[in-house]
């Protein structure tokens, strides 16, 4: 007989379930310890928001040992379907982070679109199994998922077939890595502008939030309903502008007004987290949340 899992024991999957942290209290706090192995964390933000510097991050932490905050002391496969991966931000993180890490064991790989993807998971595994000589494979990264569809495929009946199709393969192969190498599994999306009514079905893929909001516009995340049934927690990434004053020389251009970029990270959905956001920002060193 089949038994309904309680939110009690799905919450208690951030005790038993190894985490990736990020390095930073607040967020390790906030995610209940991490980023967690065995499923798909999705990160979903328009551009300029902190996706990849996330994703550069949790490649660093990963590298920590296991007595190290109960880290998991492994490498990174980090795949990345559109912009030159970036290597100098990556330099920058290995000296300035607290973190660490080196970047001899974040292994690179470009994939270009969906069908080149699902065709390399072949070699994606015997890459995972081989680890005789490194640092096992902890964490994959695909940079971005929502890059690998953007303009492959029409909005035809059949493509939108083949389309989901291709979700639930690239997915369902991912999960299964995530599960057999004890692999935590993080993907980006992005954004478009949401188009359609309020409370209308689009909400469905929003999670915990009735809509989202971005440099002052109203978004959501790409791929549609199929995506979101693939993925098994959603994180979404904000930037909004404040005014905080009126500039002190009237010299400058503009409108005279001071202004400051506020992020903040919201959990949309999660098996063992509960609806909750926290405010972030990005330096040199690289990401942290804020206590406001």
């Amino acid at each position: 007989m089949a038994v309904t899992p309680t939110p009690e024991s799905l919450l208690s999957l951030s005790i038993t379930t190894h985490k990736i942290p990020l390095g930073c209290p607040i967020f390790d706090t906030f995610l209940r310890g991490g980023i967690p192995c065995n499923s798909i964390t999705e990160l979903v933000a328009e551009s300029g928001c902190g996706k990849t510097q996330f994703c550069l991050q949790l490649a660093l932490s990963a590298q920590l040992p296991l007595n190290h905050h109960g880290r998991l002391s492994g490498s990174s496969l980090y795949i990345h379907t559109e912009f030159p991966f970036p290597f100098r931000r990556l330099q920058q993180l290995c000296l300035d982070s607290p973190i660490g890490g080196n970047s001899d064991n974040i292994f690179v790989h470009a994939a270009h679109s969906a069908e080149q993807l699902l065709d390399e998971m072949p070699k994606i595994e015997s890459f995972l199994v081989d680890s005789q000589s490194r640092l096992p494979i902890r964490l994959i990264v695909v940079d971005s998922i929502a890059a690998l569809f953007r303009s492959e495929f029409d909005n035809t009946p059949s493509d939108l077939k083949q389309r989901s199709s291709l979700f639930f393969k690239i997915s369902g192969q991912l999960k299964l890595l995530a599960k057999r190498f004890n692999v935590a599994v993080v993907v980006t999306n992005q954004v478009v502008d949401f188009m359609g009514e309020s409370g209308s079905l689009n909400g469905l893929r929003i999670g915990n939030l009735g809509s989202l909001y971005s440099s002052g516009r109203r978004v959501c995340p790409a791929l549609g309903i199929a995506w979101a049934n693939c993925v098994n927690s959603r994180l979404f990434l904000s930037r909004n502008e404040e005014v905080i004053g009126a500039e002190i020389s009237s010299e400058n251009a503009g409108d005279g007004l001071c202004r400051r970029t506020r992020r903040r990270l919201y959990v949309l959905f999660a098996p063992h987290l509960p609806e909750s956001s926290t405010e972030f920002v990005i330096r040199r060193e690289g990401v942290f949340g804020v206590n406001r």
